[in-house]
């Protein structure tokens, strides 16, 4: 299940930052972004995945899983 968790996690992870690039450019070049920032921007995008049931965490998870193997 560890597997499927970060392999729904990365894949999330990629969409979101696909989708908002501009917004997060925006975010990265601003004045009083910096390392601490850095750390509070990943941690807010990877909460984003809490928003979705586990059961279907897992089931999105695998499905990556099998297609890489």
């Amino acid at each position: 299940d560890t597997e499927a968790e970060d392999a729904f996690t990365s894949f999330y992870l990629r969409q979101m930052t696909t989708e908002f690039a501009e917004d997060l450019d925006k975010i990265r070049s601003a004045g009083d972004f910096n390392d601490k920032s850095l750390g509070l921007l990943i941690g807010a995008l990877k909460q984003g995945r809490e928003c979705f049931d586990r059961r279907d965490r897992l089931a999105v998870g695998k499905a990556i899983v099998a297609a890489n193997q």
